[in-house]
């Protein structure tokens, strides 16, 4: 890993890395994180009985949309060409959690780990909007990279604790 901030010029300013001279490889990344709740907000969300839908489909397409379109939040990430994103969750009744996994791929110059971590924290954001009527003590937590695969660093994986 590098030992210096790659979004600063020699004088300090912000800019935009130039990926122009990277070469083209296959990009993975692979992020995740949780939303705890109270036991009767996860019961609801197991049940289908929220009355605003299926909670974990919509925080699903909600965590594919923000890969998409991480560029137009993350103000020097570079727009991607992804060439698939999946959204996972487990329900973990043991913690009254919700876990999220993304995986986002590219086949391009720069990698996709801001895709992958926009994409939980979207998704979980989303489990948040739509149980909030019911819970508002939500917690998220644990959002970090686990994995990511592809160009001059090669793969790093989340050493193990």
């Amino acid at each position: 890993m590098s030992s210096k901030l790659t979004h600063f010029d020699q004088s300090g300013q912000a800019h935009m890395v130039d990926v122009g001279e990277k070469s083209m490889t296959r990009r993975k990344a692979v992020a995740s994180g949780y939303i705890e709740m109270q036991s009767d907000t996860l019961k609801l969300i197991q049940q289908g009985d929220h009355k605003k839908g299926d909670v974990l489909g919509i925080a699903r397409v909600a965590g594919i949309m923000a890969t998409k379109r991480t560029s137009d939040l993350i103000p020097l990430c570079h727009p991607l060409a992804l060439t698939r994103v999946s959204v996972e969750f487990e329900v973990q009744s043991e913690f009254n959690r919700v876990y999220c996994a993304v995986t986002a791929l590219t086949h391009g110059q720069t990698g996709v780990e801001m895709e992958a971590l926009t994409g939980v924290q979207v998704a979980l954001l989303t489990i948040y909007d739509m149980c909030k009527a019911v819970d508002r003590a939500m917690v998220m937590g644990e959002i970090r990279l686990l994995h990511k695969s592809g160009g001059k660093s090669g793969e790093w994986n989340l050493p193990a604790s």
